[in-house]
Protein backbone atom coordinates (compact mmCIF):
# COMPACT_ATOMS: atom_id res chain seq x y z
CA UNK A 1 0.00 0.00 0.00
CA UNK A 2 1.66 3.46 -1.05
CA UNK A 3 0.78 6.19 1.48
CA UNK A 4 1.44 10.36 2.27
CA UNK A 5 3.42 11.68 5.38
CA UNK A 6 2.54 15.35 5.72
CA UNK A 7 4.63 16.08 8.52
CA UNK A 8 6.95 19.02 9.33
CA UNK A 9 8.53 17.69 12.49
CA UNK A 10 11.72 15.69 10.63
CA UNK A 11 12.80 13.70 13.51
CA UNK A 12 8.90 12.44 13.40
CA UNK A 13 8.64 12.06 10.11
CA UNK A 14 11.87 10.01 9.83
CA UNK A 15 10.66 7.89 13.06
CA UNK A 16 7.57 6.97 11.49
CA UNK A 17 8.59 6.69 7.82
CA UNK A 18 10.75 3.92 8.74
CA UNK A 19 7.61 2.38 11.10
CA UNK A 20 5.52 2.18 8.11
CA UNK A 21 8.50 0.88 6.12
CA UNK A 22 8.83 -1.49 8.39
CA UNK A 23 5.67 -2.89 8.02
CA UNK A 24 5.51 -2.79 4.58
CA UNK A 25 4.13 0.22 3.21
CA UNK A 26 5.57 2.57 0.63
CA UNK A 27 5.79 6.08 2.22
CA UNK A 28 6.25 9.10 0.25
CA UNK A 29 6.66 12.28 2.65
CA UNK A 30 5.59 16.05 2.42
CA UNK A 31 7.21 18.84 4.92
CA UNK A 32 4.45 21.65 4.51
CA UNK A 33 0.91 21.39 3.70
CA UNK A 34 1.49 23.29 0.15
CA UNK A 35 3.72 20.14 -0.87
CA UNK A 36 0.80 17.55 0.74
CA UNK A 37 -2.10 18.82 -1.44
CA UNK A 38 0.01 18.74 -4.64
CA UNK A 39 1.49 15.14 -3.97
CA UNK A 40 -2.55 14.09 -2.78
CA UNK A 41 -3.73 15.82 -6.42
CA UNK A 42 -1.00 14.52 -8.25
CA UNK A 43 -0.32 10.96 -7.38
CA UNK A 44 -3.08 7.40 -6.29
CA UNK A 45 -2.84 6.88 -2.85
CA UNK A 46 -4.41 4.35 -0.33
CA UNK A 47 -4.19 6.54 2.43
CA UNK A 48 -2.37 9.49 4.22
CA UNK A 49 -1.45 10.84 7.61
CA UNK A 50 -1.53 14.53 7.99
CA UNK A 51 -0.21 16.48 10.45
CA UNK A 52 -2.73 19.23 11.93
CA UNK A 53 -0.29 21.97 12.30
CA UNK A 54 1.83 22.05 9.47
CA UNK A 55 3.63 25.58 7.77
CA UNK A 56 2.00 27.26 4.45
CA UNK A 57 -1.23 25.29 4.53
CA UNK A 58 -2.48 23.82 7.67
CA UNK A 59 -3.69 20.68 7.75
CA UNK A 60 -7.03 21.32 8.40
CA UNK A 61 -7.39 23.32 5.08
CA UNK A 62 -5.41 20.60 3.38
CA UNK A 63 -8.06 17.99 4.37
CA UNK A 64 -10.35 20.26 3.05
CA UNK A 65 -8.98 20.88 -0.06
CA UNK A 66 -8.40 17.35 -0.95
CA UNK A 67 -11.90 16.73 -0.26
CA UNK A 68 -13.42 19.24 -2.28
CA UNK A 69 -11.40 17.64 -4.96
CA UNK A 70 -13.23 14.75 -4.37
CA UNK A 71 -10.02 12.92 -3.70
CA UNK A 72 -11.31 10.26 -1.23
CA UNK A 73 -8.60 8.01 0.37
CA UNK A 74 -8.49 7.73 3.85
CA UNK A 75 -7.07 9.94 5.50
CA UNK A 76 -5.58 9.84 9.62
CA UNK A 77 -4.39 13.31 11.43
CA UNK A 78 -2.02 13.99 13.85
CA UNK A 79 -3.06 16.27 16.42
CA UNK A 80 -1.29 17.99 19.57
CA UNK A 81 -1.94 17.00 23.14
CA UNK A 82 -5.27 17.62 24.55
CA UNK A 83 -6.24 19.78 21.20
CA UNK A 84 -10.30 18.65 20.97
CA UNK A 85 -10.68 21.06 18.87
CA UNK A 86 -8.31 19.85 16.17
CA UNK A 87 -10.32 16.72 16.35
CA UNK A 88 -13.76 17.98 15.79
CA UNK A 89 -11.94 20.79 13.22
CA UNK A 90 -10.58 17.05 11.40
CA UNK A 91 -13.18 14.99 11.72
CA UNK A 92 -15.53 17.66 10.37
CA UNK A 93 -13.06 18.57 7.76
CA UNK A 94 -13.09 15.21 6.39
CA UNK A 95 -10.49 13.23 7.83
CA UNK A 96 -11.84 9.19 9.12
CA UNK A 97 -9.49 9.21 12.28
CA UNK A 98 -7.29 11.30 14.38
CA UNK A 99 -4.23 10.49 17.01
CA UNK A 100 -2.99 12.89 19.65
CA UNK A 101 0.67 13.24 19.76
CA UNK A 102 2.53 11.90 21.88
CA UNK A 103 1.58 8.48 20.39
CA UNK A 104 3.31 4.98 19.69
CA UNK A 105 4.08 4.39 16.19
CA UNK A 106 2.28 1.16 16.61
CA UNK A 107 -0.69 1.95 17.04
CA UNK A 108 -0.42 4.40 14.19
CA UNK A 109 0.34 1.54 11.78
CA UNK A 110 -2.49 -0.42 13.13
CA UNK A 111 -4.72 2.27 12.93
CA UNK A 112 -4.12 2.94 9.11
CA UNK A 113 -4.17 -0.47 8.32
CA UNK A 114 -7.80 -0.52 10.09
CA UNK A 115 -8.47 2.33 7.66
CA UNK A 116 -7.42 0.94 4.28
CA UNK A 117 -9.09 -2.21 5.28
CA UNK A 118 -12.67 -0.60 5.87
CA UNK A 119 -12.19 1.87 2.28
CA UNK A 120 -11.81 -0.90 0.68
CA UNK A 121 -15.50 -2.58 2.47
CA UNK A 122 -13.11 -5.27 4.58
CA UNK A 123 -13.87 -5.31 8.55
CA UNK A 124 -12.04 -8.10 9.69
CA UNK A 125 -7.57 -8.22 9.03
CA UNK A 126 -8.15 -11.70 7.25
CA UNK A 127 -9.16 -11.00 4.31
CA UNK A 128 -10.93 -13.95 2.15
CA UNK A 129 -10.89 -15.17 -1.67
CA UNK A 130 -12.01 -18.80 -2.05
CA UNK A 131 -9.46 -20.74 -0.43
CA UNK A 132 -7.31 -18.11 -0.18
CA UNK A 133 -6.84 -16.10 2.60
CA UNK A 134 -4.44 -12.73 3.58
CA UNK A 135 -3.99 -11.97 7.15
CA UNK A 136 -2.94 -7.66 7.11
CA UNK A 137 -1.83 -7.72 10.53
CA UNK A 138 0.09 -10.55 10.29
CA UNK A 139 1.22 -10.64 6.36
CA UNK A 140 0.73 -14.41 6.50
CA UNK A 141 -1.04 -15.73 3.44
CA UNK A 142 -2.66 -18.95 2.99
CA UNK A 143 -4.06 -21.34 0.20
CA UNK A 144 -6.83 -23.35 2.58
CA UNK A 145 -4.65 -24.42 5.56
CA UNK A 146 -1.71 -24.31 3.72
CA UNK A 147 0.80 -21.09 4.24
CA UNK A 148 2.19 -19.77 1.06
CA UNK A 149 5.60 -18.02 1.82
CA UNK A 150 6.02 -15.00 -0.86
CA UNK A 151 8.46 -12.40 -1.03
CA UNK A 152 8.04 -8.46 -0.08
CA UNK A 153 7.23 -7.54 -3.22
CA UNK A 154 4.66 -10.27 -4.23
CA UNK A 155 2.76 -9.86 -0.89
CA UNK A 156 2.56 -6.42 -1.73
CA UNK A 157 0.70 -7.02 -4.73
CA UNK A 158 -1.16 -9.76 -3.56
CA UNK A 159 -2.66 -7.89 -0.87
CA UNK A 160 -3.62 -4.74 -3.33
CA UNK A 161 -5.37 -7.56 -5.87
CA UNK A 162 -7.00 -8.76 -2.22
CA UNK A 163 -8.79 -5.71 -1.02
CA UNK A 164 -9.78 -4.80 -4.76
CA UNK A 165 -11.17 -8.44 -6.01
CA UNK A 166 -12.68 -8.05 -9.35
CA UNK A 167 -11.28 -4.97 -10.56
CA UNK A 168 -9.11 -4.33 -13.21
CA UNK A 169 -6.11 -2.88 -12.15
CA UNK A 170 -3.73 -1.79 -14.91
CA UNK A 171 0.05 -2.38 -14.21
CA UNK A 172 0.78 1.58 -14.07
CA UNK A 173 -1.75 1.15 -11.01
CA UNK A 174 0.38 -1.76 -9.58
CA UNK A 175 3.56 -0.43 -9.89
CA UNK A 176 2.63 3.27 -8.28
CA UNK A 177 1.47 0.95 -5.72
CA UNK A 178 4.23 -0.90 -4.86
CA UNK A 179 7.46 1.31 -5.83
CA UNK A 180 8.54 4.69 -4.45
CA UNK A 181 7.72 7.36 -7.31
CA UNK A 182 11.06 7.64 -9.66
CA UNK A 183 10.69 3.62 -9.93
CA UNK A 184 10.63 3.44 -14.00
CA UNK A 185 6.78 2.80 -14.71
CA UNK A 186 7.47 1.21 -17.88
CA UNK A 187 9.27 -1.64 -16.60
CA UNK A 188 7.92 -5.21 -16.84
CA UNK A 189 8.92 -5.96 -13.42
CA UNK A 190 5.25 -6.34 -12.71
CA UNK A 191 4.60 -9.09 -15.12
CA UNK A 192 7.27 -11.03 -13.55
CA UNK A 193 6.14 -10.99 -10.48
CA UNK A 194 2.89 -11.74 -11.48
CA UNK A 195 4.08 -15.33 -12.87
CA UNK A 196 5.73 -15.87 -9.28
CA UNK A 197 2.23 -14.84 -7.56
CA UNK A 198 0.76 -18.10 -10.30
CA UNK A 199 3.05 -20.44 -10.37
CA UNK A 200 3.41 -20.23 -5.90
CA UNK A 201 -0.70 -19.87 -5.37
CA UNK A 202 -2.44 -21.35 -7.87
CA UNK A 203 -0.36 -24.34 -9.33
CA UNK A 204 -1.80 -25.40 -12.96
CA UNK A 205 -4.36 -22.55 -12.98
CA UNK A 206 -7.13 -24.71 -11.10
CA UNK A 207 -8.84 -21.14 -10.17
CA UNK A 208 -7.56 -19.01 -12.87
CA UNK A 209 -6.82 -16.38 -9.85
CA UNK A 210 -5.33 -13.63 -11.75
CA UNK A 211 -6.55 -12.76 -15.06
CA UNK A 212 -4.22 -10.54 -17.14
CA UNK A 213 -6.68 -8.25 -19.73
CA UNK A 214 -4.81 -7.66 -22.99
CA UNK A 215 -4.10 -3.56 -23.10
CA UNK A 216 -6.03 -3.03 -19.44
CA UNK A 217 -4.06 -4.98 -16.76
CA UNK A 218 -5.11 -7.70 -14.66
CA UNK A 219 -7.88 -9.04 -12.53
CA UNK A 220 -8.52 -11.22 -9.44
CA UNK A 221 -11.01 -13.49 -9.72
CA UNK A 222 -13.44 -13.92 -7.01
CA UNK A 223 -13.92 -17.41 -6.05
CA UNK A 224 -17.13 -18.92 -4.29
CA UNK A 225 -16.52 -18.87 -0.13
CA UNK A 226 -17.56 -23.23 -0.94
CA UNK A 227 -15.26 -23.47 -3.91
CA UNK A 228 -12.26 -25.48 -2.63
CA UNK A 229 -8.83 -26.46 -3.28
CA UNK A 230 -8.14 -29.76 -3.90
CA UNK A 231 -4.99 -29.99 -1.95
Amino acid sequence: MRVLLVEDDIELQTNLKQHLVDANYNIDVADDGEIGLFQGTEYRYDAAIIDVGLPKLDGITLIKTLREQEIDFPILILTARDSWQDKVEGLDAGADDYLTKPFHPEELVARLKALIRRSAGKASPVVNNGPFSINTSSLEVKKGEQVITLSGTEYKIFEYFMLHPGEVISKTVLTEHIYDQDFDLDSNVIEVFIRRLRKKLDVDNQFGLIETLRGQGYRLTQIPKTEQSDE
